[in-house]
């Protein structure tokens, strides 16, 4: 880690924080169900002071909704007035740079000033639904900054960076800010010698987060986009009144995690009283591995989290994302955070 977080440490209060939303699809509720209540979720988040408003695109899994991301994007944008919305993340190689750029400009034309463009390079899907986008199984992501240079060449005009004759309409001469998004080494490289912000996935691959900091601020090289390096974690974070309510509420995600290593995937449960009867121990310490930058309680115990992992991380932003199968509870927990961390836990 840098000199620069480790004597000049944040507090929570002075930071942004954002909402990772992976519009999900609950037992017993439908995709438009799904879309209804994410709108309804920005709408709260902009009264209560949130940053950004992403989406991630995922594929063939019947518990996540947003897998036409840019579609929805436009649908929560059109529904706010000055959150930032964006993707967290578009999977470039599943897609056209072309593409991208018109479906970018577009965004950014109807809502100018408020759209956020995060990349990255995972399939953000299974193999059959890779084969399904026109993805060859031999693609591993490392075409990356090839595809990268060309997008930004649709956006920004540069000739050399895009096919002759080739325009972006809309897109070019647009201001569209560019994320880097991973959970490994490489896009941080990459972002830190791009002088591109870098969003670490956290909240799901904890386990190189500090290397991939500490590369992302060492390869750093000042741009039009950045002076310094801005890095953003992703967290699990759910509030409620107490920490045994909020520890209930989490065993939604925690089932949502042990079908994935299971294999399958299906929409959201409901909360159980205890995860003892569904995993075992294997199972359990791989989740909890995997969930190890989850924080869940009370406000009170939500601030000391939140304050250890940002003392630890140096991050400049916070996002997080709540897996809660009941969506009035889940508004809660995003309103509980917000107070937390415009006023500490004593609200």
């Amino acid at each position: 880690m840098t000199d620069k977080h480790t004597t000049s440490p944040k507090k929570v209060q002075d930071i942004k924080v954002s909402i990772l939303d992976l519009a999900p699809i609950i037992v017993g509720g439908t995709a438009a169900d799904s879309f209804r209540n994410s709108l309804d979720l920005a709408q709260h988040a902009e009264q209560w002071g949130y940053h950004r408003y992403w989406l991630a695109e995922h594929h063939n899994m019947p518990g996540i909704a947003s897998s036409a991301t840019s579609v929805v994007i436009g649908y929560i944008a059109a529904g706010t007035h000055t959150i930032r919305v964006g993707s967290g993340g578009i999977m470039l190689p599943n897609h056209a740079p072309l593409m991208i750029a018109e479906q970018f400009g577009t965004l950014e034309s109807l809502y100018p000033g408020r759209i956020d463009l995060g990349l990255g390079r995972a399939p953000g899907s299974d193999q059959p639904a890779m084969r399904a986008l026109r993805r060859g199984l031999s693609s591993d992501g490392s075409d990356f900054p090839e595809l990268l240079s060309e997008l930004r060449g649709y956006l920004s005009g540069a000739s050399e960076a895009r096919p002759v004759g080739v325009r972006a309409v809309p897109g070019e001469g647009l201001t569209i800010p560019i994320w880097l998004l991973g959970s490994s080494g490489f896009s941080a490289q990459l972002a830190g010698h791009l002088g591109l912000p870098f969003a670490f996935a956290s909240h799901f691959a904890p386990d190189y987060l500090l290397p991939a900091l500490d590369l992302y601020r060492r390869n750093f090289q000042p741009s039009e986009a950045l002076d310094e390096p801005y890095a953003m974690i992703g967290l699990n974070v759910i509030v409620a009144d107490t920490d045994e309510e909020a520890l209930k509420l989490s065993t939604s995600q925690q089932q949502q995690f042990l079908n994935l290593i299971r294999g399958r995937t299906g929409p959201l449960n409901p909360p159980v009283e205890s995860m003892d009867a569904l995993w075992n121990a294997q199972e359990e310490a791989h989740i909890r591995k995997q969930l190890s930058y989850t924080v869940t309680g009370s406000k009170e115990t939500v601030l000391k989290k939140l304050q250890y992992f940002l003392d630890e991380t140096g991050a400049d932003e916070l996002i997080v994302t709540a897996q809660v199968y009941d969506h009035e509870a889940r508004l809660r927990s995003y309103q509980y955070l917000a107070e937390v961390v415009k006023d500490g836990a004593s609200n």
